[in-house]
């Protein structure tokens, strides 16, 4: 009785292994994708024509909203902050509303993208960031 209660312990633990290996492996490689960073050296001022918005859909408030922008023939991907900061603040977007933004250009993966630090609509200006590029929404939980 004892002798099989080893095997199955050991049965367990070398089927059990390489499972735990396997999970603390793809957690590591999650988190070198981790979302881009902004990056003070590379910030930029910008203005242009709202072409798009992309927002989360319902449910998920706290994933970023970001705005295609149309700069002369460019079109810039550019990221906010959450849904739901946005609301909190009383902020709204439409296509065609003219814009000047400061941002930070970065590689996302493959693509180009700006992470905005303010947002600057009419006399309206929506501070997203701090001059270091942390998150202000961060602070308003």
């Amino acid at each position: 009785m004892r002798f099989t209660r080893v095997l199955v312990l050991l049965s367990v633990r070398t089927t059990l292994f390489p499972t735990l290996l396997a999970i603390v492996f793809l957690q590591v490689l999650a988190g070198a994708q981790a979302a881009p960073k902004y990056d003070p050296a590379t910030e930029m001022k910008f203005k242009g024509t709202i072409d798009e918005l992309k927002f989360p859909p319902k449910g998920s408030e706290k994933e970023i909203a970001h705005l295609m922008i149309k700069n002369g023939t460019d079109l810039l991907d550019i990221y906010l902050c959450p849904k739901a900061f946005m609301d909190d603040m009383g902020v709204s977007f439409a296509k065609g509303d003219e814009i000047a933004f400061t941002g930070s250009k970065v590689k996302g993966g493959d693509a180009n993208l700006i992470l905005a630090r303010e947002v600057v609509k009419g006399t309206d200006t929506l501070v997203l960031r701090d001059d270091k590029g942390n998150p202000v929404w961060s602070w308003h939980k």
